[in-house]
């Protein structure tokens, strides 16, 4: 009997806890953009403190699989290679802007499409043409013309990478205290502010959703590092996150031939899946289209500047926000207080109709 292929016990596992994420991110409406519009116009946070629940969970759960020495964050992304503050500054604001117009962040596209939103199957079209664009299209080089003029080297701080224990331990602080210290201030101080509120604890669901789709983040970790580990041909090291993959998915369907599904397509695949399983068991998978021209083309161009930004600042809400800090990146946290930046930006400029009184508006907050 023949063993199954390495490829294909990842991608399967994978599909499988995308399809968890999928099904909670529906269950409990778990949306960065929503919780952003929430707490701006209504005053909620319950959708907030789910997400930075998710936010502590993910951190605590990554960071103990390194401790234990199951897996080795620092053969991610997140941490290889120089601090592209200039991207992670740029695109964290295209694709938190892009996601007010689009009605969401790279996974809530994922979510509504699994929902019946044909809205969202627009949305990741632009999003994978755009990211493939600048990844390794047209946009490339101007990408990577940015990230060399601007990339900082670590070693420039004292650091042996980019993540803030290691900064820390550049600047004097011990490496054995450098990172239990950050992990327990970011953790700590995230839980604290999740669960002190009432409101919060008492809504279950939100509380579970958010529970949940951070689980997921080292759970990617571990499929990637443990079940995919192999001594000639490896996974490459990787957790959940939504941009590049919409790109690689759109590849893949087009050259299915001697392509292999990477753990981004398979997870975009198991995220669809799962919201579609949670919409039709609860009744509310709906078709859904554009309502006018206006519509749409505030869609395609969300679409366009997420997946322009998402990959100039190498990751979504997800990718940058959730799996990027799980590492403690110094680059997934510039990223993901531009994405806010923009997102919020955005709001605003819906509010008030365009995005100079946007801007406006928000500087006098």
């Amino acid at each position: 009997m023949s063993e199954i292929p390495l490829t294909t016990i990842v991608g399967s596992a994978t599909f499988a806890v995308g399809a968890v994420f999928g099904w909670a991110a529906r269950a409990s409406e778990f949306c960065t953009m929503g919780a952003l519009s929430d707490m701006v116009f209504m005053g909620d946070r319950r959708r907030m403190r789910a997400w930075v629940l998710a936010m502590a969970v993910a951190l605590l759960g990554s960071q103990a699989l390194q401790a234990a020495g199951l897996v080795d964050l620092r053969k991610s992304i997140y941490l290889g290679g120089t601090i592209p503050w200039a991207g992670a500054v740029l695109g964290g604001l295209m694709f938190g802007y892009g996601m007010t117009l689009a009605g969401g962040c790279g996974s809530k596209t994922l979510v509504r499409l699994g929902g019946g939103n044909l809205k969202s199957l627009v949305v990741m079209l632009v999003v994978g043409l755009f990211a493939t664009m600048t990844l390794k299209g047209l946009l490339a080089m101007e990408r990577i013309a940015i990230e060399q003029a601007t990339g900082i080297s670590p070693a420039r701080l004292g650091a042996a990478d980019q993540s803030l224990p290691a900064l820390l331990a550049g600047m004097g602080l011990p490496a054995a205290v450098s990172r239990p210290l950050t992990v327990a201030v970011l953790a700590a101080g995230a839980l604290v502010w999740c669960l002190r509120d009432a409101g919060f604890r008492a809504a279950r669901g939100t509380v579970a959703g958010g529970l949940t789709i951070g689980l997921t983040i080292p759970a990617g970790w571990a499929i990637t590092g443990i079940l995919g580990a192999d001594d000639f041909d490896p996974a490459p090291l990787a957790s959940f996150s939504f941009i590049a993959p919409m790109g690689d998915g759109l590849i893949y369907l087009m050259t299915y031939t001697g392509s292999t599904i990477t753990f981004g397509i398979a997870a975009v695949g198991g995220v669809i899946a799962g919201s579609f399983l949670a919409a039709r068991l609860s009744g509310s998978f709906a078709v859904e289209g554009f309502t006018d021209t206006a519509d749409m083309l505030r869609h395609l161009g969300g679409g366009a500047l997420m997946g322009t930004g998402g990959i100039l600042a190498m990751g979504c809400t997800i990718g940058q926000g959730l799996t990027g800090l799980s590492t403690l990146s110094l680059t997934s946290l510039l990223a993901l207080g531009a994405i806010i930046a923009g997102g919020l930006w955005g709001l605003r400029s819906m509010e008030e109709g365009g995005p100079l009184p946007g801007l406006r508006a928000l500087l006098h907050l």
